[in-house]
């Protein structure tokens, strides 16, 4: 599905990221762990496109450089962490706008096809009761889920999630992931996502890479990454160990 290949990418004269390569396949959910500063939201945003890099991204063998914006807001859907919102919209218009790259316009151009799409993810995240409702008068926990849904309708081959389960409390946190777990299989997409809760990157992820200063420490299963000894020298705390200690506790 997706190629990453000797990618470096930053912000002003500086590469955050350096030389990163991986592959994502259809079917695959990957995640990216690391510490904080470690460039994974740079990664995601890279892969969007929304910062300029050096390197190459392919889409089923394709350059994502040659994609007209458009085009490319079909194949690939970034959901970044929700912190402010600067817009008024309604739940339902703001879900709109996952479609917005299959119309001429926003809202008055919607198809039946657009429509009912909006109406199906609404009903899967559970937001079908928010449809009117303004989106600055929501709760976080509701706003990541209308935002989720903004995401899922534009209906992308590749979702880019960047700390998805912020803000949800645990019920919704795990639920979201099975969610989207078992999306990403039933529709042959392919979801990487940038995970600070590594319980529930093991629970949701197939594959992961791990970063340590803007470069992959290590990469491969998930088991084989959450069990490999660059865990601690990345952290810097012997992650198992406390792991057993909370369970212990328990």
């Amino acid at each position: 599905m997706i190629e990453v290949k000797n990618l470096y990418a930053g912000y002003g004269s500086g590469d955050v990221i350096r030389n990163i390569s991986f592959k994502a396949a259809r079917g695959e959910n990957l995640c990216v762990l690391g510490p904080n500063g470690c460039g994974k939201s740079t990664l995601l945003k890279t892969i969007a496109r929304i910062i300029d890099y050096r390197g190459l991204i392919e889409m089923e063998g394709r350059d994502i450089a040659a994609f007209p914006r458009k085009a490319l807001a079909r194949k690939v859907a970034l959901l970044t962490q929700v912190t402010q919102v600067f817009f008024p919209y309604t739940v339902y218009e703001t879900i709109s706008l996952g479609r917005y790259a299959y119309c001429e316009g926003l809202f008055k151009n919607l198809s039946l096809a657009d429509k009912k799409i909006i109406e199906s993810v609404m009903e899967r995240l559970d937001i079908a009761g928010l449809r009117d409702c303004m989106i600055n008068e929501l709760s976080g926990g509701q706003l990541q889920r209308v935002f989720l849904a903004r995401t899922l309708a534009q209906t992308p081959d590749v979702i880019l999630l960047d700390e998805p389960t912020n803000h949800l409390d645990l019920r919704y946190q795990i639920e979201l992931l099975d969610f989207l777990r078992g999306w990403v299989k039933e529709n042959d997409k392919t979801i990487i996502g940038v995970f600070h809760d590594l319980n529930l990157a093991k629970r949701f992820s197939d594959a992961a890479i791990l970063m340590q200063n803007g470069v992959i420490a290590y990469s491969g299963k998930i088991e084989d990454v959450l069990a490999g000894k660059k865990l601690q020298e990345v952290y810097g705390i012997d992650i198992h160990a406390f792991m057993r200690e909370s369970l212990a506790r328990w």
